[in-house]
């Protein structure tokens, strides 16, 4: 990181649009934007209003370089909550500082103020550049478990 600080701060509703932005950015840079659906309005209802999930975002000398959205989650073995890392993003530009590091730091300390027991997110196979960064951290692949998913039509007709 260079010699001006990364800041953090929980996003408020003002950060909706950028919230958004990132969002698009980072389902740009995944080759699934046209899967986005997300809206201001879904953003400010879920974050801000049902608190289902949380937003940190990363600024540097004044301008938002990358975020995370987060939630806990919970482990019967553990007997207690974890941090789900839905997305983690630092734009293009800012790549390469040490930004993405600080990030996970600033999640690690959030799950042990908390009392959390672990940290984790999914990671698409193909991004070997993120796969490399995670591993470098520490992180270990769970490779023995599958990630199911029941959405959409599907999730409806199981509804009912």
């Amino acid at each position: 990181m260079t010699e001006r600080m990364l800041e953090f701060r929980y996003a408020v509703k003002k950060d909706v649009p950028l919230i958004l932005a990132f969002i698009k950015e980072l389902a740009d840079y995944e080759e699934m934007l046209d899967q986005v659906v997300a809206t201001e309005e879904m953003l400010r209802e879920w974050l801000f209003v049902k608190e289902k999930a949380e937003v940190i975002i990363g600024e540097y000398d004044g301008e938002a370089v990358g975020f995370a959205l987060f939630f806990h989650n919970f482990s019967t073995f553990l007997g207690r909550a974890g941090i789900y890392l839905e997305d983690l993003y630092v734009r293009p530009t800012a790549r390469g500082k040490g930004f993405g590091k600080a990030f996970l730091k600033r999640l690690a300390e959030i799950a042990v103020e908390r009392g959390c027991g672990r940290l984790e997110w999914w990671c698409l196979d193909w991004n070997q550049p993120s796969i490399d960064f995670y591993l470098a951290m520490g992180a270990e692949p769970m490779e023995d478990w599958t990630v199911y998913r029941i959405a959409g039509d599907t999730l409806t007709e199981l509804a009912r």
